[in-house]
């Protein structure tokens, strides 16, 4: 049964009265004691963590005045999850944390302890600490974290890392984060590339019970007590925060599932009770720390100001966390009644002066400022990071790379196929860059396409399998690239992708945006896709759609379409990552995988030499740079296309060359960004474009392209070749809704028409 929402002035009064109630015992205890038998935290840690739990609980209440008059943008509060105050207590200001949005107390403790133990400077720091708080609320730029541009619980220099997603889709990061840590520090090679957190450290994230329901979840806690038992250290406290009415403890829904969990350690305490939970806390925290394995701490919490809708238990107004602590102070003879209120009085009043000052603060006031810290792009520094990394392996790395490759270099090797280009470029890379990992599902016996096939008999620390599962994969490779490593995940294909799409959009691609550019994830993600001609294995392994890639704001996406260009790109992909933090997918065609020839059998024209270091500066391809092939006079069509398309087009403008008509072939390589200018450029040179996109119709890359056209002020035909809106069927009926050479054809010659 739902109750109606808490308002602020029944949550006050009810405080005030409960705690005027309240009676001291005739002889108290000292604040160096426990503040009650058995328990671990003392009167004076009580009464510290009693402030910050009053200055989130004001927070909450200033945001609802703010958002009164419309000067607040964000009422999403922490009224009854204040018990995490005890969570942050038992943590080191040095341990990493990723916070769910009901973690004011949490942020106000580890503010309070930044720099300084407890004193007056503590209370100094509380006062700073809600002045962050709200500068989030009124969206002003000198929030710490996102600089206006959203409410987050996050900090930069209290190792706060902001959780970006869905409720609980920022947990695969946090294993991720914990995962690369242990690996890093137990890997000389991986610790060279310098972490932001001790060997010791232990990662946190918490999480309400909605969250504890969600797919990142699940994920995560799979992951943890899978890479447990396998062995790995996960130094990972999962604190899940649950005020499901009528289930919250450990017998309910949520308890049980969390406790069942194989290879997690599971604690249970009463949210609302800050001793309790302080003894829950340490316990787990000191478990985590000393055997690095995962732990999850399950905290029965209530919900209060919620939002219209939000269920409240019956019994949430008698649990109130505030409530509870006056109570144990009170009974311990460390504060007297009117002392508990004087306080509760004087720290309101130090939150409302901090609401008003930062009222009057600056905003983002330009769609410039707004996407600022979106994804940086420095081509001409990640041109140098290329040209550097070919002089090391001219140099001093020539050594390590000849190692690398057995003695057998790939420049030596003669003319490469797709996949074997892209095997070299990563035992080039792995060789290159100590904090490199490569990983997925069956990474060590190759891929599911071959591709990584040797790699971890070189470096078996660095080259390993994860969990299957894509959300998993990529929560992995967030995670490291947060622990400053350049992780290079695969999945198995394309259509598993979209399931863990927002691992991509909120964790990793948005990290830098939400941050000010405080934190990034680069990483770049190994995808093969896009669709076979005779449909081998169905939908799922055929996938022809990448909607969903570009419409994350940020994001690279790479689609090599022959040997010549992908170890190049993915060479730009990775310097970007290293010098801009950017994330990147790299979208490997996989029906030319192992193509050789292009125009006949046995021509060997779709094979290329790999380049020998002395060549990869010259050889370099920006991101966001198309390459044209003319045939003929190049004066008559332009066929703008990616990936499988390039092939299937290069052969259609050859027979048209013999015709008498002469084709510029343009394949975009990128589709994202879209390599507009020379896009642009090209098109204005013969007035006639054929857009050959092997996605879908609607939604598919074509109308991007169309797009770009219009803004560009293209004046001239423009004719689209396309997959139909369908799933990729199975068999020689995939010919039936693929793009082909006839239907390429059949485009250009309308257009030659016209």
């Amino acid at each position: 049964m739902l109750n109606c929402v808490t308002t602020p002035q029944s949550l006050d009064e009810r405080f005030r009265d409960a705690v005027s109630a309240l009676r001291p015992p005739e002889s108290g205890r000292a604040p160096g004691d426990p503040v009650r038998d058995g328990a671990g935290l003392t009167g004076a840690e009580a009464r510290e963590l009693f402030d910050a739990q009053l200055t989130s609980r004001h927070l909450d209440l200033a945001a609802r005045w703010l958002r009164s008059f419309n000067e607040g943008f964000h009422t999403g509060g922490s009224s009854g999850h204040e018990g995490n105050a005890a969570v942050a207590a038992a943590l080191r200001g040095d341990d990493p944390a990723l916070l769910h949005h009901r973690s004011a107390a949490f942020y106000c403790v580890r503010a309070a302890a930044h720099s300084g133990p407890a004193g007056p400077d503590s209370t100094r720091r509380l006062e700073e600490a809600a002045r962050d708080v709200l500068r989030g609320v009124v969206a002003s730029v000198r929030d710490p974290l996102t600089g206006g541009r959203d409410k987050i619980f996050g900090n930069p220099a209290l190792h706060l890392i902001p959780a970006l997603s869905a409720p609980g889709g920022h947990l695969p990061r946090a294993v991720g984060l914990a995962h690369s840590l242990s690996r890093a520090t137990s890997s000389p090679g991986l610790s060279a590339s310098g972490l932001a957190w001790p060997e010791d450290a232990v990662v946190a994230a918490s999480f309400g019970a909605g969250g504890a329901a969600g797919a990142g979840a699940t994920a995560a806690l799979h992951a943890a007590g899978r890479l447990e038992l396998a062995g790995q250290p996960v130094p990972l406290l999962l604190i899940c925060e649950d005020d499901t009415p009528g289930e919250a403890g450990p017998d309910g829904w949520t308890g049980a599932s969390l406790r069942g969990r194989p290879g997690v350690r599971y604690t249970y305490a009463d949210g609302c009770d800050l001793a309790a939970v302080y003894d829950a806390a340490a316990e787990a925290v000191a478990f985590v720390r000393t055997e690095r394995r995962p732990a999850v701490l399950h905290l029965s919490t209530v919900l209060l100001l919620g939002r219209p809708g939000d269920p409240e238990p019956g019994d949430a107004l008698d649990r109130d966390p505030l409530i509870s602590t006056a109570r144990l102070l009170v009974e311990s003879g460390l504060y007297g009644p009117d002392e508990v209120i004087t306080r509760y009085d004087e720290i309101g009043w130090q939150v409302r002066k901090a609401a008003e000052e930062v009222l009057g603060e600056p905003k983002l006031a330009s769609a410039g400022e707004v996407v600022a810290t979106l994804a940086a792009r420095r081509p001409l520094r990640v041109a140098h990071a290329v040209a550097e990394a070919a002089g090391r392996a001219l140099g001093a790395g020539a050594p390590t790379r000849q190692r690398a490759f057995d003695g057998r270099l790939p420049e030596d090797a003669g003319p490469m196929n797709l996949a074997q280009t892209i095997t070299a470029a990563l035992t080039d890379a792995l060789a290159a860059d100590p904090g490199l990992l490569v990983f997925g599902p069956a990474t060590t016996r190759g891929g599911r396409h071959g591709v990584t096939t040797g790699l971890a008999a070189r470096d078996p620390e660095r080259v390993f399998d994860s969990p299957p599962d894509p959300t998993t994969i990529i929560g992995l490779a967030a995670g490291a690239g947060l622990a400053g490593l350049i992780p290079v995940p695969e999945l198995d294909c394309l259509a598993g992708l979209h399931g863990a799409a927002e691992q991509l959009r909120a964790e990793a691609a948005t990290m830098a945006y939400l941050s000010a550019g405080a934190y990034r994830n680069p990483l770049v993600l190994r995808v093969p896709g896009l669709a076979q001609p005779f449909g081998v294995g169905g939908h799922l392994a055929n996938d022809n759609t990448v909607a969903a890639l570009r419409d994350i704001p940020g994001l690279v996406v790479a689609v090599p379409a022959r040997a010549a260009d992908a170890a190049p790109m993915l060479r730009s992909c990775l310097a970007a990552a290293e010098v801009d933090g950017t994330v990147s997918v790299f979208l490997e065609p996989v029906a030319v995988y192992q193509t050789r020839d292009l125009y006949q059998q046995g021509d060997n024209e779709w094979l290329a030499p790999y380049p020998a270091p002395g060549g990869w500066a010259d050889g370099h391809v920006p991101i966001g740079r198309a390459r044209t092939y003319g045939l003929g006079t190049a004066q008559d069509l332009t066929i703008v296309t990616y990936g499988n398309g390039v092939r299937m087009a290069l052969r259609v403008a050859a027979q048209l060359a013999a015709d008498g008509y002469g084709s510029r072939v343009v394949d975009l390589r990128w589709l994202n960004p879209l390599p507009t200018a020379d896009l642009v450029r090209e098109a204005t040179v013969t007035g006639r474009v054929l857009i050959v996109d092997e996605t879908r119709r609607s939604g598919g890359v074509g109308e991007g392209v169309l797009a770009a056209l219009v803004d560009g002020s293209f004046v001239g035909s423009v004719r689209r070749v396309a997959a139909a809106d369908v799933p990729v069927p199975l068999g020689p009926a995939a010919q039936q809704v693929l793009v082909g050479e006839d239907a390429i054809t059949q485009g250009a010659h309308a257009l030659l028409a016209r």
